[in-house]
């Protein structure tokens, strides 16, 4: 009872701070329940990453408080240049960001200058000023296959899996940076095949940064929303779900008379059956974003420059998919 009311002290003194200093906060999917619940409850947005950018480039607010990790942020100031931006924990980070280096991408992209270059939103903000365009695992597919069809090649970073997947599904062939989710890639096609097993009136929902093994087991394929939107629209009352379980909050919300279960990543030696949650996400919490509010830490600066091409090869994709 005493670390309820705790909670819900911090929780109204966030409140009282995002008002005081017009801020407005946005949270990914796969952040905690209670930062997901605490976002809508003052005003602000549950979401991917892009959808969180463009809310507070939307919003009235002076400070974008950004629950998630660091490139979200950056894309965040990106589209909000003039606006203060924040996030919980400037450690919070992202494998596939990581997994992409501007220095080794810009020598990549410097070899193979005769292609587009397309990368995914899960990168630095030097990276998406490298590059052409700027994409969603939503709005991949789409954009890989405009490109083909005016004749253009492709060079794809950073995800893989996601890589793969689009070249499967669209037949285009792309030069391929080696990247990977280090919660997706862990999804185990064998574990899943089991459990499908023992639930056979389960949907499959999987998450296109997974493993090509585990895409071919899918029912549905999608970015977090459409994953989401699948829980609630499909007939199924039960759902395999392959990727990040910090969604779950929002399909229990959307569904909450649905099943969810874990999609396995249980391997050889593994401590538990899934264990598919993003450490660095789980970096945000309650008492760091009161912090972040009250000391005005944590804040994302990006030289302008870089802000001007980056904010190009999104805007190519927020006029394609508008």
């Amino acid at each position: 009872m005493q670390n309820i009311e705790i909670e819900q002290s911090i929780e109204n003194s966030i409140k009282d701070a995002l008002k005081q200093n017009n801020a407005t906060l946005v949270a990914h999917y796969y952040v905690s329940s209670d930062l997901q619940t605490l976002a809508e409850e003052s005003g602000g947005i549950v979401s991917d990453s892009l959808e969180m950018a463009r809310f507070g480039q939307n919003s009235d607010a002076d400070t974008i408080i950004v629950a998630g990790v660091k490139f979200m942020g950056e894309t965040a100031k990106i589209l909000s240049p003039e606006k203060r931006v924040l996030v919980l924990d400037t450690e919070a980070n992202c494998s596939l960001d990581l997994s992409c280096p501007i220095d080794e991408f810009s020598k990549f992209c410097d070899q193979n200058t005769d292609h587009v270059v397309v990368v995914y939103a899960n990168t630095s903000a030097e990276v998406k000023a490298r590059a052409d365009w700027v994409v969603t695992s939503g709005s991949a597919l789409k954009v890989v296959q405009k490109l083909h069809d005016e004749g253009k090649k492709v060079l794809w970073a950073p995800d893989k899996h996601l890589g793969h997947y689009v070249q499967s599904m669209t037949g285009v062939e792309m030069l391929m940076w080696d990247g990977a989710c280090i919660v997706h890639e862990e999804f185990k096609a064998e574990g899943l095949k089991r459990l499908m097993e023992i639930h056979p009136e389960a949907g499959v929902l999987v998450h296109p940064e997974s493993p090509k093994e585990v895409i071919a087991l899918a029912d549905i394929v999608g970015s977090t929303t459409q994953l989401i939107n699948a829980a609630a629209s499909r007939p199924e009352n039960t759902f395999i779900v392959a990727t990040d379980n910090g969604i779950f909050h929002k399909m229990k919300e959307v569904a909450p008379h649905k099943k969810f279960i874990e999609a396995p990543t249980m391997g050889e030696g593994a401590d538990c059956e899934s264990c598919a949650h993003c450490g660095w996400m789980a970096m945000n919490n309650l008492e760091k974003c009161l912090d972040t509010l009250n000391t005005g830490n944590n804040e994302i600066l990006i030289n302008n420059q870089i802000i001007d091409k980056a904010k190009n090869s999104i805007q190519r994709l927020l006029d394609f998919t508008k």
